[in-house]
């Protein structure tokens, strides 16, 4: 994860995935800016657990809002922001890409269409081949490890594989 002066994030109190996606989402829609930007998710642990935001522009950023105006207008907004990034995990949600990983693709094709550096199974060592089908459920959150952005994937029925993060996640004792 890049972590220059194109980066920033922001604490909003935020403490679920599915809110701070929705949220980031929105921040990134709201500011313009545009799809070579990266938005990732963040885990705080300690006395205040929460999920903060970083935005992480391209390095060509010039027609869309910069860095510092999207902070300055979030910072109005009453939203804590701070240079750099929180750690260098990120959990991406927009990135390069992220709008054509939609429906089935092979490994091949998921690469090539987006950031996302690398594919992980689950259960298996070494990387998945090109022509392996992934059904994406429109929802492929990659991971920042070791300045890569890596998806983590399992088998799933029929012989694809699927993004290890479910779209709709079961919350904890849903059925009692």
């Amino acid at each position: 994860m890049t972590t220059v002066g194109n980066t920033f994030w922001v604490d909003t109190e935020t403490t679920t995935l599915r809110e701070a996606d929705h949220l980031l989402q929105t921040l990134a829609a709201e500011l313009a800016l545009s799809e070579d930007m990266f938005g990732c998710t963040h885990l705080v642990r300690g006395e205040r657990p929460r999920i903060v935001l970083s935005f992480t522009a391209a390095a060509s950023e010039s027609e869309t809002v910069t860095v510092a105006e999207a902070a300055r207008h979030l910072t109005a907004k009453g939203y804590e922001v701070t240079p750099g990034a929180p750690d260098e995990a990120g959990r991406a949600v927009l990135y390069p890409g992220v709008s054509r990983l939609t429906g089935t693709l092979t490994i091949a094709e998921l690469l090539s269409n987006s950031a996302v550096d690398h594919v992980t199974v689950l259960g298996s060592t070494g990387e998945p081949p090109p022509d392996q089908r992934v059904l994406t459920r429109d929802h492929v959150r990659p991971l920042w490890r070791d300045g890569a952005l890596v998806l983590t994937a399992m088998p799933a029925a029929g012989g694809v594989l699927v993004p290890f993060e479910v779209p709709d996640p079961t919350p904890c004792c849903a059925d009692h």
